[in-house]
């Protein structure tokens, strides 16, 4: 019997283990080439009172699941282990675990310590509350080919589901504070579910492809918190328009609308909330600098690809990483994001890159949430970025397209 790779006995030793959270094997597969699965996701559930390992294996079309006493999961994580996924994410109680196997199959590992943390595998039949619920008939989610009449989330379609949920919850965490200003009474709470006795609030969705979050936005917003919300969403992609244009016809939403156009292009709209999942490059750029322009009180970007930095960062320090083409690569992602943040809170924004989604659903996880109400031109950020800038001698796209109106609030800097 050949001698089990030493990964593997670092994988198991995670999964059976008592702080076991979840594990993620994904990627392009090295080894056994002839499986017909993309991805295996692996979580601790309780049946009928006793802890079990469930193992769900994802293909193109379908999941299946195969639930074990974790005594017994030994061999079946090694017939996993044996398929080759590049990837492999572990989450445990006390760190967090990634595996990547290059084309030569050797392994390379990383450990991050994490806060300690209570894990205990709930219920296998609890249903987790959602701000869109799974098992019951929601005919929006249907149409978009998302849930099957009955309630039950398609299999091709959970890893957008997922994102759909995660989403509307970090919508939710800051939504408050925009519904708050619709012509509320001073001083009081603005309940979710509560509409507000101004007008509807007004959103406008760049980027917004094939609408799946634009309509659930709306969705979510209308029908099932009973806030008046009128929505746009704008791409360049007429094709995508118009579908997105005839299921929303198709679907009787009001106040729900969707334009071909540039983004950031749009001079007239004034929105309560500007999103801009995914778009790519300098697009989210646009997007943020349309917010900004508008005075919208809440703007949530999840970035796509970084292009434009990628081809202007050079800090000769740095060196040893420009040289690493990856390496330059996430410097690069993360540098322009970091500008992203400090000008919005030079431009009067409270802003934070967060965790959009957890990694398996999508590797474009990161999320840009900004919300309207801090002073603007303060000293220390506009220092703070002026010294990022001559450090990696550049200058963010953003700024070149706010122009006059960023030049003039950095320069009139307040303590």
């Amino acid at each position: 019997m050949a001698e089990m790779p030493a990964y593997w006995k670092v994988v198991e030793t995670a999964v059976v283990g008592e702080g076991f959270v979840r594990g993620v094997f994904s990627g392009p597969v090295r080894l056994n080439r002839s499986t017909r699965y993309k991805k295996v996701v692996v979580r601790p559930v309780v049946i009928k009172g006793e802890r079990m390992l469930s193992f769900s294996y994802w293909d193109s079309k379908h999941d299946t699941t195969k639930n074990v006493k974790p005594e017994a999961a030994g061999e079946i994580l090694r017939e996993v282990l044996a398929i080759g996924f590049a990837n492999v994410h572990l989450k445990t109680a006390g760190e967090e675990v990634d595996v990547r196997l290059t084309k030569k199959g050797e392994a390379l590992i990383g450990r991050t310590k994490v806060a300690v943390e209570e894990v205990e595998a709930g219920p296998h039949n609890r249903v987790k509350e959602l701000p869109l619920m799974e098992g019951r008939a929601d005919r929006v989610l249907q149409v978009m080919g998302i849930m099957t009449a009955d309630g039950k989330v398609r299999p091709t379609m959970r890893g957008k589901f997922t994102q759909i949920n995660e989403f509307l919850k970090l919508l939710e965490h800051v939504l408050g504070e925009v519904v708050k200003s619709q012509n509320m009474p001073s001083g009081a709470p603005a309940p979710l579910g509560m509409a507000p006795s101004g007008p509807p609030l007004q959103i406008l969705d760049c980027g917004c492809g094939a609408s799946y979050l634009t309509i659930a936005t709306h969705h979510w917003l209308n029908d099932v918190k009973g806030i008046p919300t009128k929505v746009l969403g704008v791409d360049f992609n007429d094709e995508l328009i118009r579908k997105s244009t005839e299921r929303s016809a198709e679907l009787h939403c009001r106040d729900l609308e969707f334009a071909a156009g540039k983004i950031g292009a749009l001079e007239q709209v004034r929105p309560d909330i500007v999103l801009a999942l995914h778009a790519c490059d300098t697009a989210t750029d646009d997007a943020l600098a349309q917010g900004i322009r508008s005075g919208a009180k809440l703007i949530l970007a999840a970035p796509c690809c970084h292009k434009d930095m990628h081809g202007k960062l050079k800090a000769e320090v740095l060196g040893p990483i420009h040289r690493q083409g990856i390496l330059h690569q996430r410097l690069a992602d993360v540098a322009t994001d970091a500008f992203r943040a400090l000008i919005l809170r030079i431009m009067g924004y409270r802003a934070e890159v967060i965790e959009f989604v957890a990694p398996e659903h999508t590797g474009r996880n990161l999320m840009i949430r900004a919300v309207k109400g801090v002073p603007m031109g303060e000293k220390k950020f506009v220092a703070e970025y002026e010294a990022m800038k001559a450090f990696f001698g550049v200058t963010p796209y953003l700024e070149t397209v706010l122009g006059k109106s960023f030049s003039t609030t950095a320069l009139t800097t307040v303590n």
